[in-house]
């Protein structure tokens, strides 16, 4: 693939960036390095995050901080079975005053949405999300209203309740590009957490206010700009497809990836280069971030569900499996 045009200055001074971004959030989520990290990268590779995590963890926190640090508009929005998707788009309202109709722009017009507890939602809703992720645009009444970059999707899902819920579609699974799994955290960091929220503050309300903006929506387009053109090489290509193509052709999977988990794997091998500031996609990178690519883009069969067997480890095999490059 070809050369990039940024300069290795350029990269070194995006990573740069990218670290005080992660350090400036990591003070406010406390003992989720890795969880921010993730989140942080699928920023910068311009895709769309699907967190997984029981209530309390700070999904709503991390996408909160994440908004403030970048100087972005953040919007949140609780799926229940009942939501519209005029509640999210926005729709036509009339105006008595004026006699006319006016746009009443819904919560997906900003740079960080938070759909919380997005499988709630029914088919007709998630199909509206599907359209804003896609496109980045949103229709209403036939017409079309492009939406301000940079545009994430936080998408939170609850792992241990599935009552009344509405599973999503393969096709929505596949528009996010990483599947981030956020968990308890250990003991200390609980302290922390705990002294953190009720030293002298009522209730448990989510404090930002601690976090300096490090970025503008600007810088963060030049990033992801930088990302986008960093070197790949063939080898690499080669690599990345050479992975999700086990995943079709193997027992104990009925349904592998397709081509958007190769393009998907790249790019996210590509961001996670330049936070290392790198100047090139290394195999590591494409290892580091295979798992989170690729767990929602695979379906196990009956028998590795009954017993247990977590995605990950069929994803760690198929790594171990494939010859990565030399170079």
């Amino acid at each position: 693939m070809s050369q990039g045009v940024s300069s290795a200055a350029e990269i070194k001074e995006a990573a740069k960036q990218i670290a005080q971004l992660e350090q400036a959030v990591s003070k406010v989520i406390v003992g989720q390095q890795d969880v921010v990290r993730q989140v942080i990268l699928t920023l910068i590779a311009a895709g769309h995050g699907l967190i997984e995590g029981v209530p309390g963890v700070g999904k709503t926190l991390l996408a909160k901080a994440l908004a403030t640090a970048v100087g972005g508009k953040f919007s949140r929005v609780q799926f229940t079975p009942d939501l519209m998707p005029s509640d999210i788009t926005g729709h036509l309202m009339y105006d008595v005053k004026t006699s006319e109709f006016e746009v009443r722009r819904g919560p997906v017009f900003c740079n960080f949405l938070l759909s919380d507890e997005i499988n709630r939602a029914p088919a007709k809703t998630q199909s509206a999300l599907l359209e804003v992720m896609q496109e980045q645009q949103v229709t209403i009444e036939g017409t079309s209203y492009a939406l301000a970059p940079p545009f994430i999707v936080l998408a939170t899902e609850n792992p241990i309740e599935q009552e009344g819920t509405y599973p999503l579609p393969e096709a929505q699974l596949d528009r996010f590009l990483l599947n981030i799994k956020i968990d308890y955290p250990q003991h200390d960091d609980e302290v922390a957490i705990v002294k953190q929220v009720t030293n002298a503050s009522k209730g448990d309300k989510l404090d930002v206010s601690q976090i300096e903006q490090q970025l503008t929506p600007e810088q963060v387009i030049a990033l992801q700009n930088i990302a986008a053109k960093l070197y790949v090489d063939e080898q690499i290509v080669q690599y990345a497809v050479n992975i999700v193509a086990a995943t079709r052709n193997r027992n104990g999977i009925d349904v592998g990836a397709g081509p958007r988990g190769s393009i998907a794997l790249l790019r996210a091998a590509r961001a996670n280069a330049l936070m290392n500031g790198n100047e090139f996609v290394t195999p590591d990178d494409v290892k580091s971030v295979a798992s989170s690519v690729l767990r929602h883009r695979i379906r196990l069969n009956a028998d590795l569900e009954i017993e247990g067997y977590p995605v990950d480890r069929v994803v760690a095999d198929i790594l171990r499996e494939v010859e990565a490059p030399r170079i």
